[in-house]
């Protein structure tokens, strides 16, 4: 499975949307350098497809990259269809291991009020940087299942 990067997101704070940058830098076991989200552990970067933001802008929603708090969105890639154990190829160096799909919403987002849906519980994955590099819009993706 392979796609492209549509877009790289940071925040500076926990519990906020990721605004779009022009790249970032992913740091080995740490994550993305400058993002809230960054540090020991399994959910070090998030990613989301494009193609399951369209569904929540079926509903309605004026959402785009950033604003289910993924770092990466990538179009071509149905990460529903991945599961943890996963590599994903990011660009000429980076590789990121799949570690979860999806997450528990233990409060109900803003997007879930709106809408009364969100994508991201069940079709964005985490992962942990094995090894970094710069990722920008319209680096390849490559997916390979583990």
């Amino acid at each position: 499975m392979s796609g492209q990067v549509v877009a790289v997101c940071v925040s500076e704070k926990k519990g906020e949307k990721k605004k779009p940058v022009s790249s970032v830098f992913l740091e080995e076991d740490h994550g993305i350098r400058g993002d809230a989200h960054a540090g020991p552990g399994t959910r070090q970067v998030s990613l989301l497809s494009v193609e399951s933001i369209e569904k929540m802008r079926a509903l309605g929603l004026d959402v785009g990259p950033g604003d289910f708090a993924e770092n990466i969105t990538v179009s071509g890639v149905d990460f529903s269809a991945v599961t943890p154990g996963a590599k994903i190829r990011i660009g000429e160096t980076v590789v990121v291991e799949v570690t979860q799909k999806g997450k528990e919403c233990h409060d109900r987002c803003a997007i879930f009020y709106q809408a009364g849906d969100c994508v991201m519980p069940r079709e964005g994955v985490f992962g942990r940087v094995v090894r970094g590099g710069q990722v920008k819009p319209g680096d390849t993706v490559v997916v390979e299942e583990g």
